[in-house]
């Protein structure tokens, strides 16, 4: 895990905010990239830090899930354990910034790391919202590839299925990325082609270590596009972004949009 930085004064936050959105507001083309950061901030757990479900729980393997009844109960166990914090959570202050940036005109898409459905939530419109690691609110079967929602698998759960089946006899999984299971290609291709096509890549909330997700920042910045991130702890490109405020996701991203706001209202 990244280890967090010291952060930066509010004054000097609040003048590179200011950059930022006057850069959104010259551009036509501004995308969001957004991680755990950012939902943290709602009471999800990331993965990873102390306390996080990995530090708790031994992950199951994709592999293991498909070749083992055992590992599927464990992974269920797992996943309704996760559901005692997600059922509770709501959209934040930096998910509500977010829409109203596309509510004003100014977002041409969220590239997401997450898997809550925090975005939607939040007003954005799913066609927007490119989830590289899916979306643990829906459930899909890995042989006929039909979805459900996550209440539905979760009442058979509760009902007595501990690894809940299809109709047709596959397995239900939660519609996310396991470790060993491979990314979803047209999601993967789309962020990458918005990611060089656009003139601001915003990071919110993402250590920007995780491939191939880590790599979308790098096509904007070589294809000529301003980088801005917005994290607690460093990422790899902290010096090869313009702007990098070193603090929480959602005080930072309220400022930007009261800001364009300001800016667009006043002409």
């Amino acid at each position: 895990m990244a280890k967090q930085k010291p952060r930066q004064s509010a004054v000097e936050t609040t003048a590179k905010a200011q950059v930022i959105a006057q850069k959104i507001c010259e551009t036509q083309k501004v995308v969001v990239f957004t991680g755990a950061g950012i939902s943290t901030e709602s009471g999800v757990p990331d993965y990873r830090s102390q306390g996080g479900l990995w530090d708790r729980f031994t992950p199951v393997y994709f592999d293991e899930f498909m070749s083992s009844e055992a590992a599927r109960i464990r992974y269920w166990e797992q996943r309704m354990d996760m559901e005692k914090k997600l059922k509770h959570a709501q959209p934040n202050t930096g998910h509500m910034a977010i829409a109203r940036l596309y509510a004003m005109g100014r977002l041409t898409a969220v590239i997401t790391q997450n898997i809550d459905g925090l975005h939607q939530a939040s007003g954005i419109p799913g066609e927007r919202i490119i989830e590289l690691h899916g979306n643990t609110r829906r459930v899909r079967c890995m042989t006929c590839r039909t979805l459900i929602s996550w209440e539905t698998a979760e009442n058979m759960i509760l009902a007595g299925s501990n690894a809940p089946r299809c109709d047709c006899g596959g397995y239900y999984k939660p519609d996310t990325i396991s470790f060993g299971q491979a990314m979803p290609h047209k999601e993967t291709q789309r962020a990458a082609r918005l990611s060089s096509q656009c003139d601001l890549f915003l990071v919110v909330g993402s250590t920007l270590l995780v491939q191939p997700a880590a790599l979308m920042p790098g096509y904007a910045r070589d294809s000529g596009a301003f980088l801005a991130i917005i994290n607690l702890s460093s990422t790899p490109y902290d010096g090869l972004c313009q702007v990098l405020i070193r603090d929480k996701a959602g005080p930072v991203l309220s400022d930007i949009a009261d800001q364009v706001q300001h800016k667009l209202s006043s002409g």
